[in-house]
């Protein structure tokens, strides 16, 4: 068994308050292990390192379990774009987080992804705690 280094964190997502759900939902969303700096921001040269590791579990009531790799890849607002890639030989079923690299990952912030059909969901990040 690998130990992750202690910046190494399991960082869990759930669906934020949104028309469909007025209450946000804690079964539908996004667990995921990613390195972290200490200011909270994901640090892409540890990711690089053991990026490996980087795994996601995509949970949504009614729907199986998606399990993939936090990917980094060039493209989007910040000159690159960090996916949640479930199957590397398709690029359809990729789910990009929004701007990943400017923001904190801390219990209560919010966090938006474009699941794979495109449409942006907002997420409140729920827990962050070490991997293992």
């Amino acid at each position: 068994m690998t130990t992750l280094p202690h910046t190494f964190k399991r960082i869990r997502l759930n669906l934020a308050r949104s028309k469909e759900f007025p209450q946000g939902s804690d079964k539908r969303g996004y667990e995921f292990v990613a390195p972290l700096d200490a200011k909270g921001h994901i640090d892409v040269d540890e990711w690089k390192k053991q990026k490996e590791h980087c795994r996601v579990r995509r949970f949504w009531e009614g729907e199986d379990d998606e399990v993939g790799q936090l990917e980094h890849r060039p493209g989007g607002p910040e000159h690159a774009r960090w996916v949640f890639d479930y199957n590397p030989k398709r690029a359809d079923d990729d789910e990009s987080g929004y701007r990943f690299g400017a923001h904190v990952f801390r219990p209560g912030e919010y966090v938006t992804i474009s699941g794979a059909d495109g449409e942006p969901h907002t997420f409140r990040v729920a827990s962050v705690q070490p991997a293992t």
